[in-house]
């Protein structure tokens, strides 16, 4: 009989609320808050939940920097397909924290052979459209944004 695993070094995640809306607009902007605040009237609660659970609480651990965070999210959106909206608002997360047009095209790219060539030339749509938004948002022409 195996040992059973051991969580040793690892945090539970806090769930704070506050921390969480903090973090919302730092990675995504203050309009990330808002835009999630427009689900209340169609499902009360849910966008709370959402920002608490997740940026107020699996965001907070530790165990991972935000560039990691980011790409493991890239990774995970571009695999499931179907979620262009998420995909797109975390191409722009990954901008804001730093990550370079290059790198986030890499990782999508390198996907390819793990969750298809569709999946990765969906993700690969969703980040051109984002970086051309991106680039029209700052008046900076794409080739030198």
């Amino acid at each position: 009989m195996s040992a059973p695993l051991s969580p040793t070094g690892l945090t539970p995640a806090p769930l704070d609320r506050e921390a969480g809306y903090a973090l919302l607009a730092d990675l995504a902007g203050p309009v990330a808050a808002s835009t999630l605040g427009g689900l209340d009237a169609l499902a009360p609660g849910f966008p709370d939940w959402i920002v608490t659970s997740l940026f107020g609480g699996t965001y907070q651990r530790p165990g991972l920097a935000p560039r990691d965070r980011q790409i493991a999210n890239l990774a995970a959106l571009t695999a499931l397909g179907g979620v262009e909206p998420q995909l797109a608002d975390h191409v722009r997360c990954s901008l804001r924290i730093g990550m370079t047009k290059e790198e986030i095209t890499e990782v999508i790219v390198h996907l390819a052979p793990y969750v298809g060539v569709p999946k990765a030339l969906a993700g690969l749509r969703v980040a051109t459209a984002t970086f051309a938004e991106a680039a029209a948002a700052t008046g900076v022409p794409e080739a030198q944004a």
